[in-house]
């Protein structure tokens, strides 16, 4: 094909250690090579801050960048040709010298609960320990669910199955997604409905980023280009970078595409649960841009910046 005349070396994919990055980054690879039998890809993983240190919180790493900096470095310096990422990782503002160019199709958004005891949250005895590192997770289950309690659980989605399966928690919850990625489905017990839970911003979708200067390496990744996932993880990252939203916020963002309909549903809270914003929007597909706009009208008049503020303060 044309496309590869000049490209004659192996496209590089920098990808996280995990399994499950691991996995991901091997997806993109058999997305690619399926439709380009020639391409030749080498998997080129990095350990990243966020891997290394299970102690600090995201917060204290600086968010999450944490997760994506030595892949980012890595195509920056031309050491990586793509990086593979969880959209949920990649903070809503990249180098200068980047950017994401293709997302794959989403996989189920939703968050998991998990238990070996209990089949549904409702089903959990007063005082039962949900295990999570997400304050977006745990602000919303503990307003549905007050008698609840909640502690803290890192590490990647067999250390935290380890852990529950130690005694240590009563439940944990966990994307959907990374679960089934990694053949575990069987262990959910329940799918958190995206209106009780709304989900993080980019959960469930796979971006590939690269270099703005690399045209060749664009044309590429953008033929396995997803244009609805594409367009609702652009509206929710439009969402998360107007009010200043970081992993350590209480704030979920969630936009969804059926047939010519578009919806967006977006959750803030404060630490105490005590100041809740939560609104939704929809409209035809081809406004997506004046909806989303719309919408953070809506949140800024409800008292939005107000919280983010409070809660970086």
């Amino acid at each position: 094909m044309v496309l590869f005349e000049n490209f004659m070396k192996n496209l590089k994919i920098a990808t996280r250690n995990s399994t499950l990055a691991l996995w991901q980054a091997n997806y993109i690879k058999n997305l690619l090579t399926a439709k380009y039998n020639d391409l030749k890809c080498e998997i080129v993983p990095f350990i990243t801050q966020g891997d290394r240190d299970k102690t600090l919180s995201l917060k204290q790493m600086g968010g999450k960048g944490a997760f994506v900096k030595e892949l980012e470095l890595a195509l920056i310096e031309r050491r990586a040709d793509i990086a593979v990422h969880s959209m949920k990782d990649v903070p809503a503002i990249l180098p200068s010298e980047l950017e994401i160019a293709s997302i794959a199709p989403r996989h189920n958004p939703r968050d998991a609960f998990i238990s070996n005891k209990h089949r549904q949250l409702s089903e959990m005895p007063d005082g039962a320990n949900i295990g999570s590192s997400s304050m977006r997770r745990l602000r919303q289950i503990g307003l549905q669910y007050p008698m609840l309690t909640f502690s803290d659980i890192r590490g990647n989605i067999e250390t935290r199955l380890k852990k529950l399966d130690s005694g240590k928690h009563d439940g944990i919850v966990l994307a959907v997604a990374g679960i089934e990625r990694l053949g575990l489905s069987s262990r959910i017990c329940e799918v958190l409905d995206e209106n009780m839970c709304v989900p993080a911003t980019g959960q469930g979708a796979i971006g590939i980023e690269i270099r703005k200067d690399s045209d060749e390496i664009k044309e590429l990744v953008v033929s396995i280009n997803d244009e609805d996932t594409f367009a609702c993880v652009s509206s929710e990252r439009r969402v998360a970078l107007e009010l200043d939203a970081s992993c350590d916020l209480p704030i979920g963002i969630f936009a969804s595409v059926s047939g010519n309909k578009f919806s967006l549903r977006v959750f803030i809270s404060d630490s105490y649960g005590k100041k809740i914003i939560k609104e939704s929007i929809s409209g035809s597909y081809k406004n997506i841009r004046e909806i989303t706009g719309q919408l953070l009208t809506t949140l800024k008049d409800k008292g939005s910046k107000e919280i983010i503020i409070q809660k970086s303060g």
